[in-house]
């Protein structure tokens, strides 16, 4: 015959604690109501019972899973790990798990996970993957699905975001480099159909045109993608177009890192010849040669915010949309130098 899984009332009866007091215990939301010892006690003898909440039964009873969807576009992209790592932590302090499912750019694939994710009754999704008018994010809101997006937004206003503050960074890129004599500065920005690349593009320009440089100093090409790959090709066709550029400020670490591919082919160095800023501080950026001078965004804490705003959401569906834009901050490291004389 097959053991039983232990139950709550098993637990109450092995440690002579009332069953709704266990019952408090076992939801992180509500344990605090309960003393630390009584807490300690109930939680170790539970685990050496081997309890396992029924989450199928409570989903019945609560009609919520505490499960969210986490939709990324890259799980290999080295921004998105500190990202998801902020809100599995701010999850979990409220009893919540999230099933993360990784798709490219693709609508017909993300749609697709989308629905599989929603099908796994999912109390509401994040999405790493928005761009700036997205069917998805419109699908998600004609069914009442409770949705954050993170590090990106959409420009609709129609769900609550948590990014980074682009403008501010590259206001901080621009003058960094305007500190350090530049004065034929360009800018490889993301695609335009994102909000990091499109909000990036208009902040540098801001930031360019609030300086004494003439605008036509200031040169922007697109990139196709935020890959090494797309970086590399993108700054070979930038210095064919503008040979005069001095210092580059890219649309993210990846491409910066493209950059270096396409000086040396060149038989230039950086920063001696050219200056490259990145954007994100993803890790190691200080251990590649030059190490990058780069914008750092607050990737933790962007993710730990999502978590708080997705819980908001769901705990109150007719509260408005939240723009959350975390401020960045400019680290100087050795990959930008006064230009040539």
């Amino acid at each position: 015959m097959t053991n039983k899984n232990p139950t709550l009332s098993d637990v109450a009866r092995a440690t002579g604690v009332h069953f709704s007091t266990v019952s408090r215990v076992m939801n992180p939301e509500t344990r605090q109501k309960v003393s630390a010892e009584v807490a300690k006690r109930v939680l170790a003898e539970a685990a050496r019972l081997g309890y396992r909440p029924n989450r199928a039964a409570s989903t019945l009873v609560t009609r919520k899973s505490r499960v969210i969807g986490v939709v990324l576009p890259d799980i290999t992209n080295a921004v998105f790990p500190p990202i998801l790592l902020g809100i599995e932590e701010g999850l979990r302090k409220h009893g919540y798990l999230s099933i993360v499912a990784n798709v490219g750019a693709d609508e017909e694939e993300q749609l697709f996970v989308i629905n599989r994710l929603l099908g796994q009754q999912v109390d509401g999704l994040i999405l790493a993957t928005a761009r700036r008018d997205d069917p998805v994010i419109k699908m998600c809101m004609a069914q009442n699905v409770p949705v954050v997006t993170v590090n990106r937004s959409d420009e609709n206003g129609v769900a609550s975001c948590v990014v980074s503050d682009d403008v501010v960074g590259m206001r901080l890129a621009v003058g960094h480099l305007l500190a350090l004599g530049h004065r034929h500065i360009a800018h490889i920005a993301g695609p335009e159909n994102l909000s990091t690349g499109h909000v990036r593009r208009t902040g540098f320009l801001a930031a360019i045109e609030a300086s004494e440089l003439d605008a036509s100093q200031a040169f922007v090409f697109e990139s196709s993608g935020y890959s090494r790959e797309c970086g590399k090709a993108a700054l070979l066709e930038l210095l064919r177009q503008s040979p005069q550029t001095t210092a580059v400020v890219t649309g993210s670490d990846l491409v910066a890192i493209g950059c270096y591919d396409a000086i040396r082919e060149l038989g230039l160095n950086c920063p001696e010849d050219i200056s490259v800023v990145g954007h994100n501080d993803m890790p190691y950026m200080d251990m590649i040669r030059p190490p990058l001078t780069t914008i750092r965004i607050r990737h933790h804490g962007i993710g730990a915010e999502a978590a708080r705003l997705i819980l908001q959401t769901i705990d109150a569906p007719d509260s408005s949309v939240v723009d959350v834009r975390l401020k960045p901050e400019l680290v100087v490291r050795e990959s930008t130098a006064p230009p040539r004389s």
